[in-house]
């Protein structure tokens, strides 16, 4: 019987329901008493409260969450840390992954469909980057769908302030390989344009139905990462418009000064799109000494 179960945290949060088991936290289904709501309650699971790495990673993740505000983000009401117990309470969301959804269809997105998800993707990320706040692990698992078709971005777990010390990879939260930019892949510092390349990989896997690197271990998907080229996105559903898989391209360059510098660049060239899906985009990179720059859209006006 799990110690939690018929609990009433901190006088006002009943937990009626384990909903949720992940590496480092269970997530349960509870009642707020006073404000007459439901929520979701994240308790770090018991066998880490002696271990400073994941109760530091926890305490960052509540941190990250607390200063954001935005419809695609998963809301945070309450915090908790003590001796005996780590807990964050957070908005109930009634619905499925986006991997799950993926999953179900079993087949590529529609151009529109991944487009609507992936802008609200975007959005969240480009306010979380205006805070300061890198994700570095965006995936499918880590995105909830509602009924609605709303997305939410979730697990802060090891987001890190970008205005705060250098912070290396480590084996240990390198988030998920088969998401993860090269840099952070090489244990390299990281900043927002990780996120970029995690949105890319993402929009790959939507459109193609397959992800860009696969292989029987984690390290090999890693190397994979740092030194392949993915098949070509119009190889594998030659549907995809032209001007989306470039941008899918530009999003998943190996160079991080090669990709989106932020993701409401990502955004603007996605809206070029909508406007006009024949655009063509030339993102060629001048190899002088200066900053890489683009020459970013050339209107097919045929």
């Amino acid at each position: 019987m799990d110690k939690y179960m018929g609990k009433k945290l901190d006088g006002r949060y009943e937990i009626t329901e384990l909903i949720g088991i992940g590496g480092m936290a269970n997530v349960y289904k509870a009642y707020d008493v006073i404000e007459d709501r439901v929520v979701a309650v994240k308790i770090l699971r018991e066998e880490y409260m002696v271990n400073d790495d994941m109760r530091r990673r926890f305490k960052n993740e509540s941190k990250a969450m607390a200063v954001l505000d935005h419809p695609n983000v998963m809301r945070v009401y309450d915090v908790s840390f003590s001796d005996k117990m780590q807990s964050i309470v957070m908005e109930y969301i009634d619905g499925i992954t986006l991997k799950e959804y993926m999953e179900y269809r079993a087949q590529p997105l529609t151009y529109k469909e991944t487009l609507h998800f992936i802008t609200q993707v975007l959005a969240a990320l480009q306010h979380a980057h205006e805070k300061g706040i890198v994700h570095r692990d965006i995936k499918p698992q880590n995105i909830m769908l509602l009924a609605d078709s709303t997305i939410k971005v979730m697990d802060f777990g090891i987001a890190r302030f970008s205005r705060s010390e250098n912070q290396t990879m480590t084996d240990k939260a390198i988030g998920s390989v088969h998401y993860i930019s090269p840099e952070q892949a090489k244990g390299d510092t990281t900043d927002a344009k990780a996120d970029i390349y995690s949105v890319g990989v993402m929009m790959y896997e939507m459109l193609s139905g397959k992800l860009p690197f696969e292989s029987d271990s984690p390290v090999s998907v890693a190397i994979k990462q740092i030194a392949d080229t993915a098949t070509p996105l119009r190889e594998l559903n030659p549907a995809v418009p032209e001007a989306l898989a470039a941008i899918t391209e530009r999003a998943m360059a190996k160079e991080p000064r090669e990709r989106y510098p932020s993701a409401q660049a990502m955004l603007a060239d996605i809206d070029e799109f909508k406007r006009n899906p024949s655009v063509k985009f030339e993102y060629q990179y001048l190899t002088d000494t200066a900053p890489t720059r683009y020459i970013d859209k050339v209107v097919n006006k045929t």
